[in-house]
């Protein structure tokens, strides 16, 4: 039974954000929104539920993310569903089932949440946010160059490009990568006295796991391991050489970490992360790569893809690590041009009326009127947290002469406005241009 009195909190990982949150959010979401529109790639939007084999067959039965990491149930009809754990697998499915990728490229991003059981902590919550980019139809490492081109563009937009690295890899072809391996397994298994838990757990399931572990004994152990490039196929070593030559030759710096592999199966050879130290411990921001097999396996035409996919809290807590002007988490107050002051309640309809027109001809202006019957001394302190310029004020006297008071609080200035003059008095204050 349920106790009313009960108070209710949000989910464990799940966070709210509340309205001095958004303006950092909606800065960053623009500023990647802008930049990938001027690229030309294009916003699509799928669900947030999917059938659970989607992302078994996308993701493999032996990751993390398949075996303990995800947020699955059943419907009233018994049908397996999950909450989406990232976006690729979703873009490819919508892209397929409407035809996006029959005898034509496609460069597309997308925005939202994703979810993911695991242990929360600072920058990894349970419902996360991501924005991502996926392009396909092309197999040359010049759109992977496009894409990390892309990030690192982000980045300077916002300010963080100093306190962020890049790593890149190639982890071949699926053949090469079992080649591979084999080799690391029969290695692995001549020091699993070294291995801690996690690494045992993995060795015959997922082993390239291993390769990124956080135990320093593992790491120190891996430094004799077989190394994955001297395994590649040819192509993909041509593929990862001609990358680095487009990187070196746009002056965009790198470091190529062997250590660096995917943890969703669909992975094929280019990798890259960019990565910040300035978290507390080394984080990843971004993270993309290849996976030209995916359309395929998911029953679509043999399609070249590649993608990349941004942490947005974690780019948020850099910004907020590092730029102060976003550090201000108590200001609630959003700038507003006009704020309107009504003294009774005749007054009180035509300040609402007159709101309206002035809505109509300026749509682009920020306008806030005053509901309640504060005196005016109060209203005018309102419209000061605003930060507001300009304030129109309506008595009953002004109601029945169809006037408006103006009072620049920039100035300390007032005017006496007829209705008809308060548009273009506005214009002129504001310096808006109608077209």
């Amino acid at each position: 039974m349920i106790k009313h009195n009960t108070k209710i909190q949000s989910i464990r990982g799940m966070h709210d954000y509340l309205p001095q949150d958004i303006t950092i959010w909606k800065h960053v979401e623009n500023t990647f929104t802008s930049i990938l529109n001027s690229y030309g790639y294009k916003e699509i939007r799928f669900p947030i539920v999917e059938d659970t084999n989607l992302f078994k067959r996308s993701i493999g039965n032996m990751t993390d993310v398949i075996e303990k990491e995800m947020y699955s149930f059943n419907d009233r009809n018994g049908n397996s569903l999950t909450l989406r754990p990232e976006g690729t697998s979703g873009c490819v499915r919508a892209g397929i089932e409407h035809g996006l990728f029959y005898k034509q490229e496609q460069r597309l991003w997308y925005l939202g949440p994703m979810f993911r059981y695991e242990r929360p902590q600072k920058g990894r919550h349970r419902q996360f946010h991501q924005f991502s980019a996926e392009a396909f139809g092309q197999i040359g490492p010049d759109i992977d160059v496009e894409l990390i081109l892309i990030t690192a563009r982000c980045w300077k937009q916002l300010g963080i490009n100093h306190h962020l690295s890049l790593e890149l890899n190639s982890i071949g072809s699926l053949s090469s990568r079992s080649n591979y391996r084999k080799k690391l397994i029969t290695f692995l298994e001549k020091h699993s006295n070294n291995l801690d838990h996690n690494a045992l757990r993995r060795l015959y399931s997922n082993p390239m796991r291993i390769l990124d572990t956080k135990n320093s004994k593992t790491k120190e152990l891996l430094l004799h391991a077989p190394v994955l490039s001297d395994y590649l196929d040819n192509d993909s070593r041509a593929h990862f050489s001609e990358l680095c030559q487009l990187l070196d030759l746009l002056k965009i710096p790198y470091t190529i970490n062997p250590y660096l592999v995917r943890g969703l199966d669909y992975y094929n050879k280019t990798v890259f992360e960019w990565v910040t130290d300035r978290l507390g411990v080394k984080k990843t921001i971004c993270a993309g790569g290849r996976y030209d097999e995916l359309v395929q396996e998911l029953g679509g035409n043999a399609i070249p893809a590649v993608g990349f996919s941004i942490g947005l809290e974690r780019v948020i807590l850099l910004m907020q690590e590092t730029n102060n002007a976003f550090l201000d988490k108590n200001n609630i107050y959003i700038n507003i041009d006009v704020y309107l002051v009504s003294l009774g309640d005749n007054a009180k309809k035509y300040s609402i009326l007159l709101s309206e027109h002035i809505r109509s001809i300026l749509p682009s202006i920020r306008l806030m009127v005053h509901h309640g019957k504060n005196n005016i001394r109060k209203q005018l302190h309102t419209a000061n947290k605003y930060k507001t310029r300009t304030v129109l004020i309506i008595n009953e006297k002004n109601y029945l002469t169809k006037t408006v008071m103006l009072k620049n609080l920039q100035l300390g200035t007032q005017e006496i406005l007829q209705h008809d003059e308060v548009v273009e008095r506005l214009k002129n204050i504001l310096c808006i241009n109608q077209t």
